[in-house]
This record gives C-alpha cells, structure tokens and sequence, in this order.
C-alpha cells in the first residue's frame, strides 16, 4: 500500500487552476520531491493532503486514509510544517515543543529520540523566543515540533527557503536520518539542486508534472547537445545565441548560459559566428545536465504526463 495515494487531483482559486488533474503515489519510507518555481501548485498539493483544503476533484489517501472521510485520524498521523514559520513567536522554544506535545496527547520524553540530533542543536536557547530565532534554528525548531508525536508521514514545505547555505545542508542531512526512521517524506523546494537528495521527484510547473522519476533518470532522460557560453558581455550574448542558427535553446544560468543545439553545430563554428558579432572572449564548453537543465527543457515542452 502507498503512502500517499493522488488520483486525479484538481484545485482552483476563482479562475486559477492551481492543480490540473495531478496523479501520483509515494512509497511507505519514500523521500518524494515536488520541485518546481513559486506559484506552480505545490503548496496547494500539501494542504489538500494534510486535510486543510479540499480539492475540486479526484481523491487521495495518506497513510491510506481517505482525506476526505478520514480528515481528523490523519491529522494525528502526519506531521506538517508550512514554508512560513508557523509556531508561536512569543513562546520559547522549549514552550512551543511542549504545546505540540500536548495537542497530540505526548511528551517530550517519550519522542525524544526521534528529534534529539534535531534539538539538541537548539536546546542551548530553549528560553529564548521563538521569533527572536535565526532562520536555521526557526526551521529546526518547527521540525521539532513537526516530528514530536512521531508521525508516519511529513509534509514539508520548502523548509529550506531563505536559509543559508549552511543551514539548507544541515537540514538535509536531519532528513536522511529521519529516512531511517521509517517515516515517510513529502518534501517542496523550488532549489533544483537540492532534487538529487530525494529518491524520486516530480517536477511541476502550473499545476501539472512534467515528469516523475528518480533524478537521476531523469537527468539520463536528457538527449540534447548542451554547451555553456559566457562572454564579457553576458546580456547581449544571450539574445544573440538564440538568435543563432542551430542554437534550440538559450538560457541564464548564473555565471554562464546554457544552451541546446543541433549535432550538426559545432563549438567552433559557434564560437567563429559569437566573435563576429563582437564577443572577442567568447568561451563554450560541452557540459553535463542538471535537474534545472531537465526542468528547462520539460517545460518548454507541452505537458505529457
């Protein structure tokens, strides 16, 4: 039996369709990754399976449990944290745990073992207000709490935006051990390069995937030519590299472009058509994909999933 269960799931605001008749299932022990930009369903597709919203159409089971009729015994078997840091500010850290404790009929004590690693990081300022945190220590604290009646399922989403690069890594690492655990993982980022941590993932863009798999099948799903491209002038070489015969596509990716061409091009007779137009320092390099290269490429094309 899934974890989670999607059939067919479809969720509008108004005239926005938030979620376009989305399906999928999540394996008992399983890290799953929706990965996707803000905006293309992702939170909506949390609250709908922790029972807060309801959708227009389609079904689904968490921990095999309808989220319709079965709302209030899944409530108390998921564990849930928000992208917004949700717990009570003027509380203290140790306040806050020991509230959501009680909501779930526990204690500290009889779950420690399963946020220890977690806590113990924090437990140094428990008498200090929740909203007086750092941004790592709020994530790790809301964690906390999210795993204080040992759940069998976690929905986390984007628990590592607005974190720094140290935090988003340590946190990530807590998810791995969590994983031995036995709980099951429901995990939204819009970073593509945190995707390769999840033993599968969905890329979504305006509430449909683009695809399901492992990421590295899906990184092994890219059949195109890519090359990276950089020059002293970086604005002007984009809009001339997709002007380029041969060039299918163009994108920015941080200090370099990546772009798909045809097999006949070649970086040569690029780099001769680049200097032409001005860019003397033009340099291109065959590069391997990544997941944003995937994501890319998916949504350029129309939705087959």
């Amino acid at each position: 039996m899934a974890a989670i269960e999607v059939e067919g799931i479809s969720k509008k605001y108004g005239e926005v369709e938030a979620l376009k008749n989305v399906s999928f299932s999540v394996n008992p022990g399983e890290m799953f990754g929706l990965i996707g930009p803000d905006g293309s369903g992702k939170t909506t597709m949390f609250r709908i399976l922790t029972t807060l919203i309801r959708p227009n159409s389609g079904n689904a089971t968490v921990d095999g449990l309808d989220i319709v009729k079965d709302y209030k015994e899944i409530r108390k078997r998921v564990g849930y944290m928000p992208g917004r840091f949700s717990l009570y500010q003027d509380m203290t850290v140790e306040e806050n745990l020991k509230f959501f404790a009680t909501v779930f009929n526990t204690t500290i004590e009889e779950n420690y073992y399963l946020i220890k690693d977690i806590y113990q990081q924090i437990e140094p300022f428990k008498d200090r207000r929740a909203g007086k945190l750092s941004g790592g220590m709020k994530q790790k604290l809301a964690l906390s709490c999210a795993l204080i009646h040992k759940p069998t399922v976690l929905f986390l989403d984007e628990p590592t935006t607005g974190v720094d690069p140290v935090s988003r890594k340590e946190f990530w690492e807590m998810l791995k051990r969590l994983k031995t655990q036995g709980i099951t993982i429901l995990v939204s980022t819009p970073y593509m390069d945190e995707a390769v941590l999840c033993d599968r993932i969905a890329l979504i863009q305006d509430g449909s995937f683009l695809g399901i798999e492992t990421p590295q099948e899906i990184i092994a799903d890219f059949k195109e030519v890519l090359w990276s491209a950089k020059s002293y002038n970086m604005s002007g070489l984009l809009s001339e590299l997709r002007a380029c015969e041969g060039v299918k596509s163009c994108f920015a990716f941080g200090t370099v472009h990546h772009l798909t061409v045809d097999p006949s091009l070649t970086i040569g007779a690029l780099e001769k058509q680049m200097q032409d137009k001005g860019h003397w320092d033009i340099e291109i390099n065959e590069i391997t994909p990544t997941i944003e290269d995937c994501y890319m490429q998916l949504a350029s094309k129309p939705n087959e999933v």
